[in-house]
């Protein structure tokens, strides 16, 4: 039951739900926060205005509200709303769990006729008045019902009410002024809990309460619980009773909505079948995400016993090294320092693999089971509307749950195997080439493969090697190790191990010479090298004198196997979007560690004014939220009036400008300098966004399903620009 407790909570206010009402977006928020969050807006933005132009804009779409940030290092205005020209500016504020939520617009000076109204009473909701989701930013219009269009979630307001009573040590007296006592009583008439000196002060048992049925609290809470439901009334005609369900507009509805509104031809069916149907199928999709938070439980017993495992083969692995290195002579023991280096890398990265896994996984399956136990207090409601209030978007969530256990998320990252093997049997002056190889008997061990060289080539800062056996060779071979060095004449490492006779390495070094090989293997041993083959990436096409004044062209795409599921891919992989409102990440399908690069993105949709952000990311960013979010990544974000760069969830050089349709978001990545900065419209937008730049770096984008972008590349860095000095004076030319 805690972990249903984040859903039970406003998302403004932090505390449980309070007379909350359903947003047509689907999220709920308490009565008093909504009218606590209101914004007035212009005239000309009102739903009259809008109806009268004609010009068919549903009071539901998003505002074009100016977006005001004040810079800190807490708050970098993202997200945030402010008031318009005429009305003085307001950061934003955030709700006790994190949501950022809009300030409530100035109030205008009492009017006299306020000035007469009751006390009590609470303030009218100004005239064209808006309200903001806290939680995916959508900006209502509300019409001349005020917050009285949107419907109660009777629903939730009961779960709410269960899971306070379910926490409550003992029930209190309700008439107690200062501290509350026990109660010892329940008046079912009443409807009131009561201690002794209260029950005798107000509820004597003489005149017409000598009638009333006095149980204890406990009989009392039951009865409550137990008590007929409420009769849901229409939102637009308030005294019909709701009793069918428009399919079209997956909303209760009353006979009059059927006679005279919007729903007359709209298809409608029994509003008792429909609730039947829709808890069948919220109890079914529980049933499919059960099933997955019982393998997602094994599966972390098996991430634990896993790290078990890769620490006891470590300090065994440790142990034999140590041991063999003491047994050579002082040339090895100089050697033995790397190699010890190198498996404690191994190990300590397998750990690092391992546990990040387990804490995702944690912080997914708690995200589940709170999901799963609120749905299960739902489907115990009794209202039928109040139920189809809510069931479509919790059938939504639960199937998105269900679908994010998939794809291989149940799946270790890493393997608690050490795959390395100390050779021993080198000369004394082959020391100084000591490394992990596998090392067998040699008995029928296979033959050398041989390189096919008119099937190798290069493209890019890919390569791409062909190899086969020797026509005489008959001995049987389990698979292939293809090596490559570093580019710049270091040590040969593993790349490929497999039964095929063809790979593709992505990710090289620009302008750099590789040098490879391959060698078979099988049972009885591992054969010797092929001949080594020398390869050169993708150069300028210029004399190297003139490498230091141009960037390095590179032509790549957006990557599907690597982007987050949502991502929506078109146009050869060149143009994305997304079909989620949230921000989702997508990466091109070239790494760069070296030269200057230069590529744009044009923006061929932006709708409502959301925040994409561009930039370039490791391998192993973050897919599911804003690309800078996380230490993976370094970003531009930017809306339609200004931008800001973020590394790390640090927002920095907030700058004027921003995009619309057909603007163009230039990237320029220059590994010379170290240095990486953004263009808009072909102007500089802002300072150098970073430095220190090294490493393999992918571009990179985040973007909602209000924008959509269609990647340029292999340009020309801008005429304005002059990158650094690739090597030392005098080594180009």
């Amino acid at each position: 039951m805690e972990e249903m407790e984040e859903e039970l909570k406003c998302p403004v206010c932090g505390s449980f739900f309070r007379e909350p009402i359903i947003l047509p977006c689907s999220h709920n928020i308490c009565l008093a926060c909504a009218r606590n969050i209101l914004v007035q807006t212009p005239d000309a933005e009102s739903p009259q205005s809008s109806r009268a132009s004609g010009s068919g804009v549903s009071d539901y779409d998003y505002l074009d509200l100016d977006k005001m940030s004040l810079y800190s290092e807490a708050d970098s205005g993202y997200g945030s709303y402010g008031g318009f020209a005429s009305a003085p500016t307001t950061p934003c504020q955030k709700s006790p769990n994190g949501v950022r939520v809009f300030p409530p617009a100035v109030p205008p000076p009492p009017s006299q006729h306020h000035l007469l109204q009751h006390p009590g009473s609470l303030p009218p909701i100004p005239r064209n008045s808006c309200i903001t989701c806290p939680q995916c930013h959508r900006s209502l219009i509300l019409d001349d019902r005020g917050l009285r269009g949107f419907p109660k979630n009777r629903v939730l307001e009961g779960v709410v009410d269960r899971y306070q009573q379910s926490k409550a040590a003992a029930l209190k007296c309700q008439l107690c002024e200062k501290s509350p006592k026990e109660a010892t009583v329940m008046c079912e008439q009443c409807d009131v809990f009561y201690c002794d000196p209260c029950r005798l002060r107000c509820h004597p048992p003489r005149g017409p309460l000598a009638k009333h049925r006095l149980v204890p609290p406990a009989q009392g809470r039951i009865s409550r619980r137990t008590s007929p439901r409420k009769i849901s009334t229409c939102t637009e005609h308030e005294l019909e009773n709701l009793s069918m369900y428009c399919v079209q507009c997956k909303m209760p509805v009353c006979y009059q909505c059927l006679e005279e509104g919007k729903h007359s031809t709209h298809e409608v069916k029994a509003l008792g079948a429909m609730w039947k149907l829709h808890k069948g199928q919220l109890s079914q999709a529980l049933n499919i995400l059960s099933d997955r938070a019982t393998e997602a439980k094994e599966f972390l017993v098996q991430l634990r016993n896993m790290v078990q495992h890769i620490q006891e083969n470590g300090v065994e692995f440790e142990a034999c090294l140590v041991a063999q290195c003491d047994a050579l002579i002082d040339a090895l023991n100089r050697r033995k320092g790397q190699l010890l280096s190198r498996v404690n890398k191994e190990h300590e990265h397998k750990l690092k693999v391992v546990r990040d896994q387990i804490a995702h996984c944690t912080v997914k399956l708690r995200q589940t089971t709170g999901l799963m136990e609120y749905c299960l207090e739902v489907i115990k409601e009794n209202d039928p509307s109040g139920f189809l209030q809510i069931s479509d978007a919790l059938i939504r969530r639960v199937h998105m749950t269900e679908s994010q256990w998939g794809k291989g998320t149940l799946t270790p990252r890493m393997t608690s195997d050490f795959d390395l093997t100390l050779d021993s049997g080198p000369l004394l002056q082959t020391i100084h080439q000591l490394d992990f190889v596998q090392m067998k008997v040699p008995s029928s061990v296979p033959a050398a493969p041989m390189l096919q060289l008119e099937e190798c080539c290069t493209q890019n800062n890919s390569a791409t090697l062909s190899w086969k056996q020797p026509p005489l060779s008959t001995i049987a071979v389990d698979g292939y190790i293809l090596e490559l060095d570093d580019g710049n004449g270091g040590q040969f490492r593993e790349v490929y191990v497999g039964k095929e006779t063809i790979c593709t390495v992505d990710g090289l070094h620009f302008n750099s010479t590789y040098k490879s090989r391959v060698k078979a293997f099988n049972a009885s041993g591992v054969s010797q090298y092929s001949k080594t083959l020398v390869m050169q990436t993708s150069e300028t096409g210029l004399p190297p004198c003139d490498i230091k004044t141009i960037a390095t062209v590179a032509w790549f795409t957006f990557d599907p196997a690597s982007a987050h599921p949502d991502i929506i891919f078109s146009n050869d992989n060149l143009t994305v979007t997304c079909n989620s409102y949230d921000d989702r990440v997508v990466m091109g399908n070239t790494g760069f560690s070296r030269g200057v690069h230069y590529w744009e993105m044009c923006v061929d949709r932006y709708d409502n004014h959301p925040d994409p952000a561009f930039g370039v990311a490791r391998g192993d960013v973050l897919k599911d939220v804003m690309l800078g979010k996380d230490d993976k990544a370094w970003a531009m974000y930017v809306d339609n009036n200004r931008s800001w760069f973020m590394h790390n969830n640090s927002h920095t050089n907030r700058t004027d400008g921003g995009i619309s349709k057909g603007a163009t978001v230039g990237v320029l990545l220059d590994f010379t300098r170290g240095i990486l900065l953004f263009l808009i419209n072909d102007e500089q937008q802002g300072p150098i966004a970073f430095e220190g730049m090294e490493g393999l770096f992918y571009p990179a984008i985040s973007l909602n399903r209000n924008v959509q972008v269609t990647l340029h590349t292999g340009l020309p860095i801008p005429d304005f620009y002059t990158p650094g000095e690739a090597e030392p004076p005098g080594s180009v030319c």
